[in-house]
Formats: C-alpha cells, structure tokens, sequence
C-alpha cells in the first residue's frame, strides 16, 4: 500500500514538472517565436535559435518570403524567371531598391538574389553588420562589395561534381564594405591584418552563420581568400550548417 501511494506520488510531481515546463515554454515562445521551430517568420523580431532554419525553409513558399520582405518594409523587385541548362535556373529573384528599410547598397547595384538570400541579407544588415560597423568603427555601412551571385557553374568552376548553389541565385560572394566616411574593408587585404579591420569581417562571418546555410571565409580554404560565400542551401531547414 505504501509502495503504491508512494509511486502515485512521484506520478503526480511528474505530471506537475510537465505541466510547469509546458507553460514556461508557452509564454517563453510568445516572448520569443524567434527561438522556437514551430512559430512563423518574422523579419521584424531578433535572429533567434530557429532563424536560420525558418529563412532556407522559404524555398518551399516564394510569396510567403516576397510577402515577409514586403511586410518589413524591403524595397525590392522581382526579376523574371531564367533558365540556362537543368540545373541552373532561378525564379522569384529579387534585387534591393533604395528607399525601404535595407539602407545598405550593394556594388555592383544590379545584383539578384533567390528570396530566402535577400530576407538573410535583410536580416544581417539589420543585426549584424550595421551594429558590428558602429561597435568598431562609430560608422554606419554604406556598400556592400560582391562578387555576384548567379552563376551557372559546378562548386569552385570544376568539370564534374556538385552544381553550386550560384547555379540558382541562392548565393552572393562579399568582397568586403565601405563604410560612410569612405573607410574600405577588403576580405582579401583585411582579413589577417589583426586590427578593427579584422575584428569587423570575423564578427560579420560569425552573425552570418546564424542567418545562413553555408558561410565559407578565408579560414576555410585558398579559394574563398577574397571574399564571404553565404547561400541558403535548403539543407539549411533541417540545421546541416556549415560555418568557417
């Protein structure tokens, strides 16, 4: 009878435990939907834990994503659909206007990116870049320097092996910032010069790779000397990150 009463016990304080932590967890998520998988995108909260994953999961639901930037105030336009082989094509790209909520220009202006790339990008300027700017440099950044983005080529330009994700305008190559004083950082001349310079491209990489599936920097290899590879790899949904 005892044993009986005892285990009734320990079933009731466990059921209070469950119940206790289910509603921690109700009224943490409404505080913060950015740090849980099951609540909606929203470009206007905080990166949270689930960010990234809920930015390549866009993929699967272009207006949705074209809706978001629209709702966080993104001027943008929406290029035509291209196909250039099977395996490289984009639709629903989009390239940044002056004038909305994305202060930063890019150089060359007229580059476009897969939605989900755009709606990081947003995101990054917001969080990442423009705080890391005024934190070592008292500056805001006026451009963003690139390589492109769309590029229908296989990963590092090679014969065989796997299509990069620049085959789909899902990825931009940054070069490196100028900030409004006329300040330039270069990935390739910055990178190892161990001052402020230095400091701004590792905490810019580093904010990246909550934001996006791939961030690949000149501590990764020879080929990514130059410039931050960032794309949205839909991989990126189910948390396969990369980050270097």
């Amino acid at each position: 009878m005892r044993r009986r009463a005892t285990r009734g016990i320990a079933l009731l304080l466990v059921l209070v435990l469950l119940i206790f932590g289910a509603l921690l967890l109700y009224f943490y998520s409404r505080r913060h939907p950015e740090d849980v998988p099951w609540t909606a995108l929203d470009l206007g909260r905080p990166i949270g834990a689930f960010t990234g994953r809920k930015l390549a999961a866009l993929h699967d639901d272009a207006p949705h994503c074209l809706a978001l930037l629209n709702r966080a105030g993104v001027h943008f336009t929406t290029l035509p659909g291209r196909s250039d082989a099977p395996e490289c094509s984009y639709s629903h790209a989009v390239r940044f206007e002056p004038g909305g909520s994305v202060t930063i220009g890019y150089r060359p202006a007229e580059v476009a990116t897969q939605c989900p790339v755009a709606a990081a990008l947003a995101l990054w300027e917001w969080h990442v870049v423009e705080p890391a700017a005024r934190r070592h440099f008292g500056r805001t950044v006026m451009t963003i320097a690139h390589f492109g983005s769309y590029n229908c080529r296989r990963m590092y330009g090679r014969a065989t092996g796997p299509w990069s994700e620049h085959a789909t305008a899902n990825a931009i190559d940054v070069a490196g910032f100028m900030l409004d004083d006329g300040t330039t950082i270069s990935v390739v001349r910055d990178w190892h010069d161990g001052a402020a310079k230095a400091a701004f491209l590792r905490e810019v990489r580093d904010g990246a790779c909550r934001l996006f599936s791939t961030v690949l920097s000149p501590d990764y290899n020879a080929a990514h000397a130059n410039h931050l590879h960032l794309d949205e790899a839909p991989r990126g949904e189910w948390g396969w990150r990369a980050c270097r």
